[in-house]
Formats: C-alpha cells, sequence, structure tokens
C-alpha cells in the first residue's frame, strides 16, 4: 500500500517494541480501547487477541478500508477520523463505562502536542493511555518543574495526570525509518488537582511560559499583578520553569 507521508505514517514493524507496549497496556478480555492511528494494525491484532474491545480512529481511507479487511471482528471498530476532532466522549453512549474506556497509540509525530493537549482535555474519560511520543515529547511531557523540558505541555499534564515514561523505541522499529528516536509514556488520570478555572489556568500557563525566559511577574503582565501572584505564593522574581503546578493553580483561581 502506498504511504502517505502528509500523514507522518512510520509504521511500526518491530515485533519486540509491540510486544512491549502491548505489556505495558496489558490489555484484559472485554476492556474497550481507543486506538489512535492503528495504521496496519500492529497493535490492533494483538489488542484483538487479547479480548479487547478496540475503536479504532484512522485518518487514511485506505487503511481503515484494509483493517476491516484483515481484522473482520465484531470487537473492531474502525472509525474514519481525525484524531483531533474526533469526540472521545461519544463512545460512552455506546456501553462504555465512563473513565473505563483506555487508549493506546502511535501518535503521528506532526500533531503529537496539539493531541496530547486534546487528550487531556478529556482525561477524565480514560482509566489510562499509552501512547508513543517523539522522545523529545514524551521528555516534555514528563518533565518536573526546574528541569529544561518543563513547559506548558507539563504543567497541562501533570494537572490531570501521572506521566511515567516507559521505555524508548530506537528508529529502526519503524518502517520508513524516523528521525528521531520514540519513547513509549503512560498516562494515568488521577485527582491530585482540582482544577476549578480551567479557563483561566489555560491562560495564565500558555502566557507563562510564552515568555519564559523573564520573570514570572514580567512574564504575566497585563494579566495577574503582582499582589496576585505574591498572593498564591508564587515568588515573582522566579521563572516560569521553577513554578510547580500547584502554584499556577491557585493563581488561577484567584485571578479577577
Amino acid at each position: 500500500m502506498k504511504r502517505r507521508p502528509r500523514l507522518g505514517q512510520h509504521f511500526l514493524v518491530d515485533a519486540s517494541v509491540i510486544q512491549q507496549i502491548i505489556s505495558t497496556a496489558a490489555p484484559a478480555t472485554g476492556e474497550h480501547f481507543v486506538e489512535i492511528g492503528p495504521g496496519r494494525g500492529a497493535l490492533t491484532g494483538p489488542l484483538l487477541s487479547a479480548g479487547a474491545i478496540v475503536h479504532a480512529v484512522e485518518i487514511d481511507p485506505a487503511l481503515a478500508k484494509e483493517l476491516r479487511e484483515r481484522f473482520p471482528h465484531e470487537r473492531l471498530n474502525v472509525h474514519l477520523a481525525d484524531a483531533l476532532e474526533f469526540d472521545y466522549s461519544a463512545l460512552e453512549g455506546i456501553g462504555v463505562p465512563h473513565a473505563r474506556l483506555r487508549l493506546i497509540g502511535n501518535l503521528p509525530y506532526y500533531l503529537s502536542t496539539p493531541l496530547l493537549f486534546r487528550l487531556l482535555e478529556s482525561a477524565a474519560g480514560f482509566r489510562d493511555m499509552t501512547v508513543m511520543l517523539q522522545r523529545e515529547v514524551a521528555e516534555r511531557l514528563c518533565a518536573p518543574p526546574g528541569s529544561r523540558r518543563y513547559g506548558r505541555l507539563s504543567v497541562m499534564a501533570a494537572a490531570r495526570c501521572r506521566a511515567e515514561p516507559c521505555f524508548s523505541v530506537a528508529p529502526r522499529a519503524f518502517e520508513p525509518r524516523p528521525r528521531v528516536h520514540s519513547m513509549v509514556v503512560r498516562l494515568t488520570p488521577d485527582s491530585r488537582y482540582r482544577i476549578r478555572r480551567p479557563d483561566a489556568f489555560e491562560r495564565v500557563v500558555r502566557q507563562a511560559f510564552s515568555q519564559r525566559r523573564k520573570t514570572i511577574a514580567n512574564a504575566l503582565r497585563g494579566l495577574a499583578n503582582k499582589e496576585q501572584i505574591t498572593a498564591a505564593g508564587i515568588d515573582r522574581t522566579l521563572r516560569p520553569e521553577q513554578i510547580p503546578v500547584a502554584a499556577y493553580l491557585h493563581l488561577s483561581d484567584h485571578l479577577d
């Protein structure tokens, strides 16, 4: 089948890596999995063999057709859709209990960051998410405060999930080979933090990291004043990457 480069298609072909991903996700009989970017079915087949119910979200019509023909199974539902626009919450309407839906996938490199933000918005509806990403994106996703990689993605993810790096994947595991290394990460939604004002939280974090080399007081000028920053328990001389998730949430709760 002809590959479509504009869709960032790099097909996973290494059997040992496929087994590692499946072992990490540990699918069980009757569990519902959303699979993003199933491609030629490298993960789809093992998921079905484990007894899982698979909701495959595939944007390429030719690949969607191939999946239906290759795995003519009552437990496979192929959705011809863009993962960025797909309504994940709608799956609850077909009998999936709230927060019992699981997610797995090799996220396309060219849209992995916006797709992660989209998935984080729906995180409460998932039990967990096992995803393969470009390693640099995975490191940002899992970065702690004070580290070089800590940024907007780190904060938005940590406010909703525990992010656990699982293992790295070399380019040779794919056909064709990408120019970068990959990493599998497991995201487990939890309730450590309460996001009372999601829009305000998003504004604060976005503006803070748009000027990450400035102090937080200067980076948030026009959005939060010095008194509000101090009242949130934040040292105004710190830079955005030095500030923990809880402090950003506290500040967003007290904006006008």
